[in-house]
This record gives structure tokens, C-alpha cells and sequence, in this order.
């Protein structure tokens, strides 16, 4: 979403690179491209005022004169700005004291109330909570349904004592407060300990809305009201937002379709305009496309510094611990890495959700965005198809695919035998850049980049050369610097085994052996014939 900000704000950066001493026309010059950065990106005109006042004013200060680079001193208070109008520090639920914790939606139709609520329930009971949704959205076509396949996805119970309405045409049925107090009644009695209430919307903000979503909050007085906004919607969602604010009263705030292209103002106004937190993201239809809102992380993100702790605590969640303790004592044993371990590696990453989004957040993907937009996630599933078509020796001793093999497996995969001839390629360089690991060598460089191919063996043999032309420079001629290096050798050899002679016996004679000399218990020579 932060796709173009990130790459405006990157490109103003470069300009301070290399500068030992920021004057104030260089100052001013990037505040000026901030500010266009963030007014094209749909950021509120007030934040955007405020956003490049702060940062004219640190940039000013001592912190930057006196840093020994000035332009990364500059990004990092551009990095603590963007933190603080994001909401300066993460914010979780606040649960109850007396369980049930209840939790209101509310937000206009089409935001993703519905399905945000699943996609919460599940966020929830992963924590070892026990939710309970409740239906009381009688008002849009099928949302009782939508949240009863929803919750079925998430293994979370629903109350729907109304079926609500099939089409446009019916009028509703039920009162929506009603179901809302009995839902929490229900809660009660079956001792959950969190309540997820999904309200209606509308299309726009009108006072029948208002009315039923502040008749609920007051009839089930809940811990928490999260407005659900389209993060795609620009300008509009800050008067969304506000009246809201003003009409029912929310205590934090949740982006959903954080996955479009749009230009993400919404997450970088709505919390300098409602003063509430933004406290989770919703990235995508699966209902684990869902995170936490750290602000730290998204000022990295939208400043290209990537979101490394994001993927570690989503890996952390998705990756079958014994499953990768098995494979590090194989890497530590030096055991051949094979295509079924590949396999077993390539299901734990899939796990973990997009590819594309995984690599998104790396630091410097912007400089890769091209390519990564070109990635296609299906990509995955072939090469899972390919090594799925190969018989269980084949993936432990891929050596042995010969043609008539390679044919078979492209026609079992439905691919060209083009494409399994790269995946065994590209599969025995990464076979050899484990054992060069696993040997203690370092990750070998990447071919095409600074360092990269035979770097090692570049190294090796550079050091060798040294030491033969500091052994060139003390005998002068090149081949007695060979033979010395010989003798040295054979001297060193010889050594060696008069040492393990002396200690074992090995190399002297048993006729020079003499017994009495070892000073031995009476009788016990005749256990030395």
C-alpha cells in the first residue's frame, strides 16, 4: 500500500547521502519533498503540517549539526515522526477485569467488519482465549451467514438466534440490540471470556446507523469499540472517522485491505485526527492475513527498512519447531541436503503466507519492487508439483535423474522438462552452499552481487600466492623455493613420527626394549613377552 511513499521518500533520501554538513536550503529541499511525498499519499493537510514542523525542527537542532552523518540522522527523525503520527507505541486489547471482555465493530458496509471479526476471533484464540461471535448485523444480505462460515474457519462458536436477510428486498428481522444483550448473556453462561459483537453499516454515514450502534454499546457497555475503516477510501476516511467519533465513540482503530495499491493516507491521518490508536491491520482475504499494528514497524516499512521482527514472530507461530530442530542437527551433522528436506522446508515457508508479502518485508525490497511485483506465488506450487512427481529415492539421491527420468517427472507435474532441469540446477547450488556452510566456509557470495560467486576460493588463492612470494623473495629463485618447501615439509612429517613413536612405540625397536628398565612389579614381565 505504502508502495509509492516509500519510494518518493526513498529517492529525497539519496540527495543526503554522502553530505558531511546539511545546510538549510538542503533542509528545507527535503522538507519540501516529504511534504509532497505525504499530501500525494491522501495524508490529512493538517498531519502534514504538523509531520513537517516537528521534522524542520529536530533537523535544525544540535542532534543533526553535530552527527557524524547528518543524512541519516535526518532519516532516523523522519523514522521517529512517522512512529509517533502512526501512534507512537503498539496498543493491545484491554481485557476485563470480570470476564467477558466484549468487543463492538462498527464502521461502514463494506469495510470488512465481518470478516475482520473472524479473523479476530481466531488472532484470540491462539492466545488461549475462548470467543464468542455474535450476529447483529440483521440488516446486510447474508452477514449471518458470511460470519457463521467464518467462525467455522476460525473453530469459533456464533450466536445467530436471527437469520437476518437472504436479499436487498426483505426487510429485517430481529432487533440487533436484543441479539447484542443476548449474545452477552449467552457468553456468561457458556463462560467465554471475549465477545466479538458485528454490528451493521451502511454506505454512508446516516443517524439510523448512528442510532443502533450507540443503542448496543450502551446496552452491552463493551471494553472495546473498533472502528473498521477502509484504508483504501484517501481524505475520505478521516470525516468517516470523525463521525464516528462523534456519533457512537470508538477506542481504537483497525485498517482492513491493507494489501490494495492504494496510496494508505487513512493509516497516516486517522489517528492525529481521532487521537485513537490504531491497533490491528487486516492484509488479505485468509483469516490469518491479520497483524498486530506496531507503529516502529510500519514507519520501517514505509521508510524501506524492512519488518524483520514481523516475519520472525510469524514464523515463530507457523513453523513446526521439531521439524526445524531436525533439520539444524542435520545441517550440524553435515548430512547431505536433499530435495525431500527442500520439500519439507518449502511447506513450512507456504505456511507462513505470500511469498510476495514475506519478501516485501525485507529491508531494501523497494530497490526490488519490480521483480517482486512480477512474483507469481503459483511459482511455489509448480516446483512442489515437480519434486511431488518424484519417487522418494529420487529426492534423496537426485543424482540419479537422468533424462527418461526428468521426462517422466515433467509429464507426472504437467511442466517442460526445461523447467525441472532448472530446479535440479538451481537445487544442486543451493546443495553447495549448505555444505560450504555446514563446513564452517561462510554463506557464499551471490552470483551478480558485490563479493559474490568464488569469492571464497578468489581469497584462497590470493593467500596462497602471498605466501609463495614471501618464500620467492628469501631464496630468490622460484624453484628452491619449492624445494625448500618440500624438505620443510618432509622434516615436519618425519618429526611427527618420531614423536608418536616415542609415545607409542611405534617406529623403535623391541630388540632395544628393555623391561627392567620400567621399574615394573615382580613377575609382571612375563605379561610383556
Amino acid at each position: 500500500m505504502f508502495n509509492t511513499l516509500t519510494e518518493r521518500l526513498s529517492s529525497t533520501f539519496k540527495n543526503l547521502r554522502g553530505k558531511g554538513r546539511l545546510t538549510q536550503a538542503d533542509i528545507d529541499a527535503t522538507a519540501r519533498e516529504i511534504r509532497r511525498a505525504l499530501l500525494d499519499a491522501d495524508v490529512a493537510v493538517p498531519a502534514v503540517r504538523e509531520f513537517i514542523a516537528h521534522v524542520k525542527e529536530r533537523a535544525l537542532g544540535e542532534e543533526v549539526s553535530e552527527a557524524l552523518n547528518p543524512g541519516q540522522q535526518v532519516v532516523k527523525i523522519v523514522q521517529n515522526e512517522l512512529e509517533e503520527i502512526l501512534g507512537g507505541e503498539t496498543r493491545n486489547i484491554q481485557l476485563a477485569k470480570n470476564p467477558p471482555t466484549v468487543i463492538m465493530l462498527v464502521g461502514l458496509q463494506g469495510a470488512g467488519k465481518t470478516t475482520l471479526a473472524g479473523k479476530l476471533s481466531k488472532h484470540l484464540k491462539q492466545q488461549g482465549h475462548t470467543p464468542l461471535l455474535v450476529a447483529a448485523d440483521l440488516q446486510r444480505p447474508n452477514a449471518v451467514k458470511q460470519l457463521e462460515v467464518n467462525g467455522e474457519r476460525a473453530g469459533v462458536p456464533v450466536f445467530a438466534p436471527h437469520p437476518g436477510v437472504s436479499s436487498e428486498h426483505e426487510d429485517p428481522t430481529g432487533d440487533p440490540v436484543e441479539v447484542a444483550r443476548a449474545g452477552l448473556e449467552e457468553a456468561k453462561t457458556r463462560q467465554h471470556d471475549i465477545v466479538i459483537i458485528d454490528t451493521a453499516g451502511r454506505l454512508g454515514v446516516d443517524q439510523e446507523l448512528m442510532q443502533q450502534a450507540s443503542d448496543i454499546r450502551a446496552a452491552t457497555n463493551p471494553d472495546e469499540v473498533l472502528f473498521v475503516i477502509d484504508a483504501m477510501i484517501g481524505q475520505d476516511a478521516v470525516a468517516t472517522a470523525q463521525a464516528f467519533n462523534e456519533g457512537v465513540g470508538f477506542t481504537g482503530v483497525v485498517l482492513s485491505k491493507m494489501d490494495g495499491d492504494a496510496r494508505g493516507g487513512a493509516a497516516l491521518s486517522v489517528k492525529y485526527i481521532t487521537g485513537k490508536p490504531i491497533m490491528f491491520a487486516s492484509t488479505g482475504e485468509g483469516l490469518d492475513d491479520f497483524e498486530v499494528f506496531h507503529p516502529d514497524r510500519m514507519a520501517s516499512r514505509i521508510l524501506d527498512m524492512g519488518d524483520v521482527l514481523s516475519l520472525i514472530e510469524q514464523a515463530e507461530r507457523t513453523i513446526d519447531k521439531s521439524q526445524a530442530e531436525k533439520m539444524a542437527q542435520k545441517f550440524v551433522d553435515q548430512e547431505d541436503f536433499t530435495l525431500e528436506d527442500f520439500l519439507d522446508q518449502m511447506q513450512q515457508l507456504k505456511k507462513m503466507g505470500s511469498m510476495k508479502k514475506m519478501l516485501m518485508m525485507m529491508p531494501g525490497a523497494q530497490g526490488m519492487r519490480q521483480q517482486l511485483e512480477q512474483f507469481d506465488d503459483s511459482q511455489v506450487n509448480r516446483i512442489e508439483a515437480i519434486i511431488r512427481s518424484m519417487t522418494p529415492y529420487e529426492r534423496n539421491v537426485p543424482k540419479i535423474i537422468n533424462g527418461s527420468r526428468r521426462a517422466r517427472i515433467a509429464a507426472g507435474s504437467g511442466v517442460h522438462v526445461s523447467e525441472v532441469n532448472t530446479l535440479l540446477e538451481r537445487f544442486r547450488e543451493a546443495q553447495k552452499m549448505m555444505k560450504r556452510m555446514a563446513a564452517g566456509g561462510g554463506i557464499p557470495g551471490m552470483p551478480g552481487m558485490p563479493g559474490g560467486g568464488a569469492g571464497g576460493r578468489r581469497t584462497h588463492r590470493k593467500g596462497k600466492g602471498k605466501a609463495k612470494n614471501r618464500k620467492q623473495q628469501r631464496f630468490g629463485n622460484p624453484a628452491r623455493a619449492e624445494a625448500e618447501a618440500r624438505k620443510e615439509q618432509e622434516r615436519q612429517a618425519k618429526k611427527a613420527t618420531q614423536e608418536i613413536g616415542s609415545a607409542f612405540g611405534a617406529g623403535a625397536d623391541p630388540k632395544d626394549f628393555d623391561p627392567s628398565q620400567l621399574n615394573l612389579p615382580k613377575g609382571f614381565e612375563k605379561y610383556l613377552k
